[in-house]
């Protein structure tokens, strides 16, 4: 599912983050819309990690959040393209937080695209804090899908 080739290679690709929330499957729609505009190929990307106050002994041993991630990321990506997914869309799972993951996933990327909130943040935020973060940092021009 994930693609052995360095996303920062690749020339003429958006990339899109998902979290399996409304708002990733809009950011879905957009990129759709922009690769067809460009001609670019999406690669959409979801992050995983296990935050540094849970242990092991608080995790059950049977569950791998990478493939807890990936089955979100296809299920998203399914609900969002159940008719098929564009030409060249790569599906990658990283690990590590989803903003840093994001970044080094649109190093040389057209766009990055993220929802404006995702599933985590609180409801009266207007602007999660990864779209903030992406928005402020990244290399590459950002579109926060509300």
């Amino acid at each position: 599912m994930s693609s052995s080739t360095d996303p920062g290679s690749s020339a003429g690709r958006i990339v899109v983050g998902v979290d399996g929330s409304e708002q990733s499957e809009q950011a879905l729609r957009w990129a759709t819309r922009m690769s067809l505009a460009t001609g670019a190929q999406i690669d959409a990307v979801i992050a995983w990690h296990v935050p540094v106050g849970y242990g092991g002994a608080y995790l059950p041993e049977s569950w791998s959040p990478k493939d807890d991630a990936r089955a979100t990321l296809t299920r998203t990506v399914d609900a969002v393209f159940a008719a098929g997914r564009p030409t060249g869309m790569r599906l990658l799972v990283r690990q590590g937080p989803a903003t840093q993951a994001l970044l080094d996933a649109g190093r040389g990327a057209e766009m990055l695209i993220v929802g404006s909130r995702g599933r985590g943040g609180f409801a009266g935020l207007l602007l999660g804090s990864v779209s903030a973060a992406c928005a402020q940092h990244a290399g590459c021009p950002v579109l926060i899908v509300r």
